[in-house]
């Protein structure tokens, strides 16, 4: 049995919740098995900058920093492996700043 692996990486994680509403939806239509959204681990990303651009900072021997910081909100859903279901779910619109990864996988079933 095949199923698809959806995996959705994004700064916004409205949008990111807003699609794997809709993969959900059209999963409970065609009766297909779904998985998910399993949330990843949150990336990080920090930047720190002096303020001034002299790098001596407000006069007092203190350094004035910003300190900037972006997110990235990973999900991961799996549904099941049907044709109609993968084309409605390929026609969701997804915005710029969302990467959306899909493939096809073989489940290994134990004996």
């Amino acid at each position: 049995m095949e199923y698809a692996r959806i995996k959705l990486a994004g700064r916004n994680i409205d949008e990111i919740i807003t699609i794997c509403n809709e993969i959900r939806d059209i999963a409970k239509k065609y009766g297909v098995s779904v998985r998910g959204p399993m949330p990843l681990p949150t990336k990080r990303l920090k930047v720190q900058t002096l303020k001034t651009p002299c790098g001596d900072g407000t006069g007092h021997g203190n350094a004035t920093w910003d300190r900037w910081e972006m997110r990235i909100h990973r999900r991961i859903v799996d549904i099941g492996a049907n044709e109609r279901a993968l084309r409605q779910v390929v026609r969701i619109p997804i915005p710029e700043d969302v990467k959306i990864d899909i493939e096809l996988k073989e489940k290994y079933e134990h004996k």
